[in-house]
């Protein structure tokens, strides 16, 4: 186990409860403004294997994915809700990140790979409920005080997912 500074553990740790106050107050463009030009944004399918196949558990970057976004795409679905036309966003969902386990797995003079654990609550309509939980990896570019996501990889421990859109970011 590395130790890791405190400073920078709670600089990573006010970024991440930043991120999730600006999804959850619906403030997408000012989440958008997390990520740099460059990202890629990605979501894998998990697939259920034997114990000698968990390598295969996850689809690779160039098989099927749930996402699979750079920034252009990301920000055609933000968007898209500023439109109002989005129909499984009509009325608008209400959300809660929870981003937990923060840890610093790499650190350089560049960037830092952190991973995150998460629960996404969503709700809408009357009774419509969904719930995802799984891990993070991001890497962070350091921009002067501050860090922009280069890259989101997300992984989730479900395997069939119930809900009937994914409309919502992670």
């Amino acid at each position: 186990m590395t130790l890791v500074d405190v400073n920078l553990q709670h600089a990573v740790e006010h970024f991440y409860r930043e991120e999730a106050a600006a999804l959850d107050e619906k403030r997408f463009h000012d989440w958008l403004d997390l990520f740099s030009d460059d990202t890629h944004y990605w979501m894998p399918i998990r697939r259920t294997r034997t114990v000698d196949q968990l390598d295969k558990e996850f689809t690779a970057k160039d098989e099927m994915a749930y996402f699979d976004d750079d920034k252009a795409m990301l920000e055609m679905r933000v968007r898209k809700l500023d439109t109002g036309y989005s129909w499984s966003e009509d009325p608008p969902s209400r959300t809660r990140h929870v981003i937990t386990n923060v840890r610093i797995v790499e650190d350089n003079s560049e960037d830092l790979v952190v991973e995150t654990n998460f629960i996404l609550y969503r709700t809408r309509l009357n009774s419509e409920e969904d719930m995802w939980v799984g891990m993070r990896r991001d890497r962070l570019r350091k921009t002067g005080d501050s860090y922009l996501i280069s890259e989101r990889n997300i992984f989730l421990d479900q395997t069939v997912l119930l809900s009937k859109n994914l409309s919502n970011f992670f």
